[in-house]
């Protein structure tokens, strides 16, 4: 950890990078109002294959599919594969960081490149820490703030975060700034002490900034 909350992590997959085919449960993905695909496990093979199956589960189902781009990194490795999913349909709904999306399509220019991200997938969320979020329709961009904290002490797990109270909301039918402002106040619980699990309930804090979920 650095004095501004900024750190250096090491990704371990553990046992996730073992998952294969026959882990997919068709009952649980086709029940779930969203799957939630995470970026670094499109390295081991097996576990791409399952993402796929999932994503077919749920389209078949009627449900979403969303998928977190997770690291820079991981985006140049697999751009081309990324844009792919995004493009054929095989996502509905893209998480991304500022630096994410301008790896994916290669460009400095953050405006270009969520010009590019509204033309290839139904919706986007890309977050850019203390400037908030913007989600990205076919509609509209839509800018919405961080919410406010007393001290950055451990950026690890924001995204993460941010993304779980975004597919609370969605899940349950909030409109699009509703549900960023429940991802910014999630990810701002967890940014305010070491480690990237939650202190406190979050369905009481976001009760307790009014929101109704």
């Amino acid at each position: 950890m650095t004095p501004d909350g900024e750190r250096t992590m090491n990704t371990y997959l553990g046992a996730a990078q073992n998952l294969t085919l026959a882990d997919i449960n068709e009952g649980d993905v086709a029940a779930a109002g969203i799957t939630y695909l995470e970026g670094y496990l499109w390295d081991p093979p097996h576990a791409k294959e399952a993402f796929r199956k999932a994503a077919t589960i749920a389209h078949g189902a009627g449900r979403k599919v969303a998928l977190t781009l997770s690291d820079a990194f991981c985006v140049g490795r697999y751009r081309d594969e990324f844009l792919n999913l995004m493009r054929t349909g095989a996502v509905d709904l893209i998480f991304a960081n500022e630096s994410e999306l301008k790896s994916l399509y290669e460009t400095a220019d953050f405006d270009t490149a969520v010009t590019a991200l509204r033309n290839d997938v139904k919706l986007a969320v890309v977050t850019r820490s203390e400037k908030g979020c913007v989600v990205v329709s076919r509609e509209s961009n839509e800018v919405v703030k961080a919410a406010p904290i007393d001290k950055l002490v451990d950026a690890t797990g924001a995204g993460d975060l941010f993304a779980a109270g975004f597919l609370v909301g969605l899940a349950r039918d909030q409109d699009h700034r509703t549900a960023a402002q429940l991802g910014a106040l999630a990810a701002a619980e967890v940014i305010q002490h070491l480690g990237a699990r939650p202190e406190t309930s979050l369905k009481a804090l976001a009760q307790d900034n009014g929101f109704t979920i």
